[in-house]
């Protein structure tokens, strides 16, 4: 343990705003600490969101829609913005306006890939290539 704060104290950059990632490689071990041998808890998915806490040469902590954290090495991580689904239901609409014609529906667990942002609404691609708004509560990761 004392390791790990000296390794944190010398060499962390905490990650100052909300920044996430997504999963980039089938796969993707998280650790409880910032090793590979350290205990593997689980195993991520490819294009699942996680939030940056903590970087620490080649590994992340990062924070999950569970809000589990835990440790994976950077290689392992994308800058291409991913968010999942929240709710038992999402509606993802033509426009950012809950009176626009539905788009398409998805489903609590699923991945969608996040094109833009602006307040209270995220612009999404489903899997099918489907292009829609969702309200930003719906989803996690934006």
């Amino acid at each position: 343990m004392r390791a790990l704060v000296a390794m944190v104290a010398m060499g962390a950059l905490a990650v100052q705003a909300e920044e996430f990632r997504s999963v980039l490689t089938p796969g993707a071990v998280a650790y409880d600490a910032p090793s590979d041998k350290a205990r593997r808890i689980f195993i991520y998915q490819t294009t699942y969101p996680v939030e940056l806490v903590v970087s620490i040469e080649g590994w992340r902590k990062v924070r999950d829609a569970e809000g589990a954290l835990t440790w994976v090495q950077e290689e392992r991580l994308s800058a291409e913005r991913y968010a999942i689904v929240l709710m038992a239901k999402a509606v993802a609409r033509a426009s950012a306006d809950d009176a626009a014609v539905v788009v398409f529906e998805a489903q609590k667990g699923v991945s969608l890939k996040v094109l833009e942002t602006t307040p209270g609404w995220i612009k999404a691609q489903h899997a099918d290539g489907s292009v829609g708004f969702l309200r930003s509560s719906q989803v996690w990761g934006r």
